[in-house]
């Protein structure tokens, strides 16, 4: 005769700790793994947010930050800070050249990753593929002050390549790195020379991972290559796409302070000066600790808001980060 097993409840019908425990007990590796992961962001990310309330204090560094009264107990409204950034003549054109440098940035850059990923896994020569990519590789890992020796070697005006060209063809020189209309132009361009190989490994990994047999079934019912790129490689590749751009959003109110920082001078501040830049110099310039502080969380909850925004959007195409 049959023994009658004992009931045992079903995973989802335990208590939440105990089911908390369980999964411990049970994935302990991986949660081992996960500790340095979440240290870091503990202590990089999450501790320097105890440094928030400076934005509505009157911080004093002699005081700290505990120290530091709120700006309520000086007669200050508690949002001060941010309305005196509103107020600076610099407010309006520091936020206008972040945007329009982002945008230019995240319009140019999204295609040419792709449209490199696509040219590399359709070539047939294997070997010259994996040089090429291993060529476009290498700007990603060199120093915004070596890219901008490069840019000034090929760009200057008096001893640039460039410039040496145009005056051998009697054309006037060029001041690409000195004058606020060719440095927006040349920050964008840098950029995407400096990143379109790095970015393009997130599509190879996508491209290798597509059923190879929709291909072959494509090549028997007569689809040429384009055909089955067009029908097959980009749809596939739409939701990383929504992925990728849902993340640069978040990052549209940066502008790339390493970049500018370093090609910027006093003739093309008026175009090139973005948030983070200002935020630099006023911050650890002129030591105005709550006004920078004020500005920083200010664009870190309107990036929130983008991702969120654009990840709502995304959703409506199943292709939502979450």
């Amino acid at each position: 005769m049959a023994q009658v097993q004992p009931y045992r409840p079903q995973y989802k019908q335990l208590p939440l700790t105990r089911r908390f425990w369980r999964a411990i007990r049970q994935y302990w590796p991986l949660y081992v793994m996960l500790i340095p992961g979440m240290l870091f962001f503990l202590v990089y990310k999450y501790a320097p947010m105890y440094g928030i309330q400076i934005a509505f204090k009157n911080y004093s560094l002699k005081k700290g930050i505990s120290g530091s009264p709120w700006l309520t107990e000086t007669g200050k409204p508690l949002l001060y800070w941010f309305q005196r950034f509103f107020k600076t003549p610099q407010s309006r054109q520091i936020i206008s050249n972040t945007l329009v440098l982002s945008l230019s940035k995240l319009l140019v850059g999204m295609l040419p990753p792709l449209i490199f990923a696509l040219a590399i896994s359709e070539c047939s020569f294997k070997r010259y593929s994996r040089v090429i990519q291993t060529v476009s590789y290498l700007p990603h890992f060199l120093s915004w002050v070596i890219i901008y020796g490069i840019c000034a070697t090929m760009l200057g005006e008096t001893s640039g390549v460039i410039n040496n060209l145009f005056k051998k063809l009697g054309w006037n020189t060029v001041p690409f790195l000195n004058s606020s209309k060719y440095i927006r132009g040349v920050l964008v361009g840098s950029s995407l020379w400096q990143s379109i190989g790095w970015s393009s490994i997130v599509y190879l990994a996508a491209i290798a991972g597509i059923d190879t047999s929709m291909y072959e079934a494509a090549t028997i019912d007569g689809c040429g290559r384009f055909r089955q790129i067009w029908y097959i490689t980009l749809p596939n590749l739409g939701r990383i796409f929504v992925v990728l751009l849902i993340t640069k959003v978040g990052n549209i109110l940066d502008g790339g302070f390493n970049q500018v920082y370093v090609f910027m001078n006093d003739r093309v501040r008026a175009s090139a000066e973005i948030i983070d830049t200002w935020v630099y110099t006023q911050g650890l310039g002129k030591a105005q600790y709550s006004l920078t502080t004020a500005v920083g969380l200010m664009k870190s909850v309107l990036s929130c808001g983008l991702v969120l925004g654009t990840n709502a959007l995304a959703r409506k195409w199943d292709s939502s980060l979450w």
